[in-house]
């Protein structure tokens, strides 16, 4: 591996700390991110002629520390920013004070780039940035956006953040549970567009689900108390096990009923399951516990006849109840449907026919064509199919939904 390599392989991995450990001294997340990149720049100055350091991590944090004293120094206020990194580094003779454990600083970070004051495409930019590691054209390509409008979301993300004195810190304990849902729903967000891509060509972005799941399993190593933290991280490890098996040689998409199931990435599942089981043990599960539990059903069928619809329907129940949303009925449409009784079913889903929420969902018509086909209406089918491919943006799934209209 080349030292270019190197540097760029550490960058993705001790990125993140590098900021957290940062915007606690400075309070400023533009302002660590500016500093960590400066010590990228010395790194890949430094070490091609000097050799990479035994612990590159620390040499970047000791160096991107360096220029945030010297940065200080130039303010005007530089007696009371100097008292907030730390005295120690006036005095080297002086014994240091220990700094925070790096997982405090990496929480605090999580919950300051996904803070609610942000836009949702802002606070899923700014964490894939921070978080992730990613460059503005990595996140770009990710979700099929320009470059300079991934690179606005970033910087008006950092500003609002900068403007609202939003400080790098962990929410009081009564903003938990509201800034904690804020999180997870990030990580999902970011998850879902890697599972089943909004738009593009692609079916899947596989390097997006990854990247949720990494994000899910640090949250989870960082509050393993929450329940709903290791719901989310089953769900997505369920979830995430069947990627192989959801393409065809040529990129087409294939549903899950008709998939192979020895193509199911089974350490997945297993981690998965695992992950659902401490969810149940901390406690009533949430939505994301809800759904992993869902997926589970799906998870421990070794085939597709084997899969225990009527406890999923009844899952559905109990998530309707808890977070109540048209996409959560039409799932349970689904389960309904596949449990022997599509005529119910076509019923719960002609009652979404007003929702707006389901305005332009091709999802609504596609199960809507399935139900018809199963109750043997099959022109009316052909037409919710036509209909469904019409409304997608993504062209393997338009080329599922026109496939199965020609069958009709």
């Amino acid at each position: 591996m080349t030292v270019h390599a190197t540097i760029e392989a550490v960058w993705r991995i001790e990125s993140a700390r590098v900021i957290a450990g940062l915007a606690r001294m400075v309070h400023d997340v533009g302002l660590a991110e500016e500093l960590a990149q400066d010590a990228l720049v010395a790194a890949l100055e430094q070490w091609p002629r000097d050799g990479v350091p035994d612990n590159p991590g620390a040499w970047l944090m000791l160096t991107a520390k360096h220029h945030a004293i010297d940065q200080l120094r130039r303010k005007a206020r530089y007696q009371e920013k100097l008292a907030e990194v730390g005295r120690s580094q006036q005095q080297r003779e002086e014994p240091e004070e220990p700094d925070p454990p790096i997982e405090d600083d990496l929480l605090r970070l999580l919950f300051t780039a996904c803070h609610p004051v942000l836009p949702t495409e802002g606070r899923l930019a700014l964490t894939l940035r921070l978080l992730g590691g990613l460059t503005t054209e990595e996140i770009a390509r990710a979700f099929l956006v320009p470059e300079p409008t991934v690179g606005q979301r970033i910087f008006r993300a950092k500003r609002t953040l900068t403007d609202r004195k939003i400080r790098v810190e962990l929410p009081p304990e009564e903003e938990l549970p509201q800034r904690l849902a804020s999180v997870l729903e990030v990580i999902y967000l970011i998850f879902n567009e890697g599972y089943s891509a909004t738009g593009g060509e692609d079916w899947m972005r596989p390097s997006l689900c990854q990247e949720a799941m990494r994000l899910g399993r640090i949250l989870a190593g960082l509050m393993p108390g929450e329940s709903e933290v290791h719901g989310l991280v089953a769900l997505m490890e369920i979830q995430a096990s069947r990627t192989a098996a959801r393409t065809g040689p040529s990129g087409e998409p294939i549903l899950l009923l008709d998939q192979d199931r020895s193509r199911w990435d089974w350490l997945l599942v297993r981690r998965g399951l695992a992950a659902l089981d401490r969810a149940q043990s901390l406690g009533t599960l949430g939505p994301y516990g809800l759904q992993a539990a869902i997926a589970a059903c799906h998870a421990r069928a070794r085939t597709a006849q084997d899969t225990d619809w009527s406890r999923m329907a009844a899952l559905y129940v109990l998530l309707g109840h808890l977070s109540p949303s048209p996409i959560v009925e039409l799932n349970r449409a689904v389960a309904v449907g596949m449990a022997g009784e599509p005529a119910k079913a076509l019923e719960i889903v002609d009652g979404l026919a007003g929702e707006r929420a389901l305005k332009g969902y091709p999802q609504l018509p596609a199960v809507r064509g399935d139900l018809l086909e199963k109750l043997g209406r099959r022109g009316e089918a052909r037409a919710e199919f036509e209909r469904a491919a019409a409304l997608t943006r993504n062209a393997g799934e338009r080329t599922l939904f026109e496939a199965r209209a020609a069958a009709l």
